[in-house]
């Protein structure tokens, strides 16, 4: 593989979501593609995957650090001292130095490796802050948090503005930046590998025929919107919609979430009385509680199944820049009302692959009665869905990462000799990136610039 890149992948989580990527540009022979993580995940994942490589952290990453305020910074120097080590040590090894590396922001943490390396760096941010993705106000973070936060945003300036290219998943998730800084970031949602319904087939016989409404989300939180799910299947009972429908939320109601809220819930229930945010929701909303069926996280095939025997899901996000859900929703063909704010209009085009809605709960409860009427308009919402599946389908979207790596490594290459003793930016480095601000979406599922 000498002629082609040699690409190294980093995070301390795996999977994560640039394994499938590293593991498609390795077999289809378009790069040498590695992937570094933890020593524990590679020796687990070892026997599937050959290409993993473990790097160990400078000390422990996963307990408190040495100051609240500053944690994240502790713990991306601990990440990034321990990579830079394996990564020289790899190269030794090789014979030839790394052409790129992508790093996960946070798990990867590139902060140390500018100027120690001959490789094209290129970090994933998923979203510059807290601050900048948005919480929703009834549910806040304390000041501490805040304050904490901003440790999070100066990490992820500092990689826009010293990595040869920053990726984020979504043009929204772009636009949280500072406009100074987006020049230098591309927007590029990541590839899935789901195989594509025969939506002509005859479906899979239902244990439970009765129209089913639906909220998928990894986790069941007030960023996802799973408050606006449970108000809205409130209603529909109360007005006596229930009768014949099923009502599912699928997700688990006790992970990790992107908002405030799971705190919030133990500080208003200091008895442990309620202990999930959903449980506080059913408090709320007693009509939902009765019918609203919550299996929790299912194994991936269950999960699978479940989702074709969905026919109508919601999907009203508050506040997020990427979800692979969504995604798995629409590659399955399922047929969706989503949010006509944040990152969902990049994947749902209005009447065409879904609807997309605003705020406001009388236009949710008459689209869902109005398609709940019409299974001509799901069936061609849901071909339309499947169609923006294979549209990211890692076939697809892995060519769009090879130019954007080779555009970071062609802006290594141009700052070249500027970087030559180090010093920081050095010469060679700053704002050179010039990428349009105008994202499209291609035919090849790229969110290009």
């Amino acid at each position: 593989m000498q002629n082609r890149p040699l690409i190294a992948f980093v995070s301390a989580v795996y999977p994560s979501q640039y394994t499938l990527l590293a593991q498609y540009l390795r077999q289809a022979g378009l790069a040498d593609a590695w992937f570094f993580t933890m020593p524990g995940h590679a020796k687990r994942h070892a026997a599937e995957n050959a290409y993993l490589l473990p790097f160990q952290p400078d000390g422990n990453i996963m307990g408190a650090q040495g100051y609240y305020y500053s944690g994240k910074v502790e713990r991306s120097a601990r990440i990034s001292r321990g990579l830079l080590k394996a990564l020289q040590q790899f190269e030794q090894q090789q014979g030839r130095p790394i052409d790129v590396v992508v790093t996960h922001s946070l798990w990867g943490a590139p902060n140390w490796l500018y100027d120690e390396l001959q490789a094209a760096i290129v970090s994933y941010i998923e979203f510059p802050s807290y601050r900048a993705h948005g919480w929703e106000a009834k549910y806040p973070p304390d000041a501490s948090q805040r304050m904490a936060d901003r440790s999070m945003e100066m990490l992820h300036f500092h990689q826009v503005l010293c990595s040869d290219l920053t990726i984020t998943p979504s043009a929204y998730a772009r636009s949280l930046f500072p406009p100074l800084l987006q020049a230098r970031i591309a927007a590029q949602f990541e590839g899935f590998d789901i195989a594509a319904p025969d939506l002509a087939a005859a479906p899979a016989a239902r244990t439970d025929t009765r129209f089913t409404l639906a909220f998928a989300a990894r986790d069941l939180s007030s960023a996802k919107g799973l408050e606006t799910f449970m108000r809205l299947v409130d209603r529909l009972v109360r007005e006596g919609d229930g009768a014949q429908m099923r009502f599912v939320a699928l997700g688990a109601a006790d992970a990790p979430t992107y908002g405030y809220e799971q705190q919030w819930v133990q500080r208003r229930y200091p008895g442990g009385e309620i202990k999930t945010f959903l449980d506080h929701l059913r408090q709320l909303y007693p009509a939902a509680a009765a019918v609203v069926e919550a299996p929790g996280k299912l194994p991936y095939a269950q999960f699978a199944a479940t989702l074709g025997q969905v026919d109508l899901f919601l999907y009203p996000l508050r506040y997020g820049v990427a979800n692979w859900g969504l995604m798995e929703i629409l590659a399955r063909g399922g047929c969706v009302l989503g949010s006509n704010w944040g990152f969902v209009p990049e994947l749902i085009e209005h009447d065409v692959n879904g609807l997309l809605l605003p705020d406001q709960d009388d236009a949710w409860i008459d689209a869902i009665r109005q398609l709940r009427a019409d299974p001509a308009r799901r069936a061609r919402y849901a071909q339309a869905a499947v169609a923006t599946g294979q549209r990211f389908h890692i076939a697809q979207v892995a060519p769009a990462y090879m130019q954007l790596f080779e555009r970071a490594m062609a802006q290594r290459r141009a700052r070249g000799a500027g970087d030559a003793g180090g010093g920081g930016l050095g010469p060679g480095r700053g704002p050179g990136l010039d990428l349009d601000l105008d994202l499209q979406r291609t035919s090849t599922g790229q969110l290009s610039a």
